[in-house]
């Protein structure tokens, strides 16, 4: 048992040193500074630009889990609808269990680059509810079949002609989605995404490629998290006083 648990012990200091090498390895900073506030707890919170958020503004948050802090300080502050998604039976279950505001609406569906269904891999601690589309060759086994749909597709359905907050939280599928939203018209006034280079077989290149996407659509880069994991971007074209 004792040998067990120091097998356990090495593998978990082993993960958390090779986050923090893979964080280190990314080193991209903000290329724009602006007035920025912190929304949601030290786990599940973002920085937002606040300057043109309002009531009327349209918020996507893909990727809830069991915290929907983000979410409802935007509600409390602006008075806002934030339409929340996850596909995650556990989440759908905890959100369901809160008794948010009629302002929380929830979508039980994920953001993908494709429509239809797909596989989602659990994670490798049972503890934690965060799934993955991508390769994960130790739960695999466990996978569950949950739907997903296109950017451009959930707008459509909501009949919504403009995006001022776009927040992805969504284990490995952005890379794929910044693709997608590349290839379309949609431009989200700020997009806030958790990249995911730690994953199996992703790596820091693919969030450098991803972040050099972004940018080229028109976006600057205003804030990164102490783990260089959660980015924020802002539209050039929006100047706040």
């Amino acid at each position: 048992m004792h040998n067990g648990m120091n097998i356990i012990t090495g593998v978990l200091k082993m993960k958390r040193r090779i986050k923090a090498t893979l964080g280190k390895e990314l080193l991209v900073k903000p290329d724009r500074i602006v007035a920025k506030e912190r929304f949601g707890s030290k786990y599940g919170g973002w920085d937002l630009v606040c300057y043109g958020i309002d009531a009327d503004s349209i918020v996507y948050s893909f990727g809830i889990g069991e915290d929907a802090t983000f979410d409802t300080a935007l509600i409390k502050k602006f008075n806002l609808v934030v339409h929340a998604f996850d596909p995650t039976p556990r989440s759908i279950s905890w959100i369901k269990s809160q008794g948010f505001s009629d302002h929380f609406v929830l979508h039980e569906l994920g953001l993908a680059a494709v429509d239809g269904e797909v596989l989602f891999n659990p994670p490798d601690n049972p503890e934690h509810i965060s799934h993955t589309l991508l390769e994960r060759p130790s739960t695999r086994a466990k996978a569950i079949s949950v739907p997903v749909k296109r950017l451009s597709t959930i707008m459509r359905d909501l009949k919504h002609d403009r995006l001022d907050v776009l927040k992805m939280d969504i284990e490995g599928a952005e890379y794929d989605v910044i693709e997608d939203i590349y290839s379309s018209n949609i431009r989200p006034h700020q997009i806030l995404i958790e990249f995911h280079h730690r994953f199996y077989k992703v790596g820091v290149g693919k969030s450098k490629a991803a972040i050099a996407r972004i940018k080229s659509m028109g976006y600057s880069l205003f804030s990164v998290s102490e783990s260089n994991e959660e980015y924020c971007f802002i539209r050039d074209h929006i100047r706040p006083r």
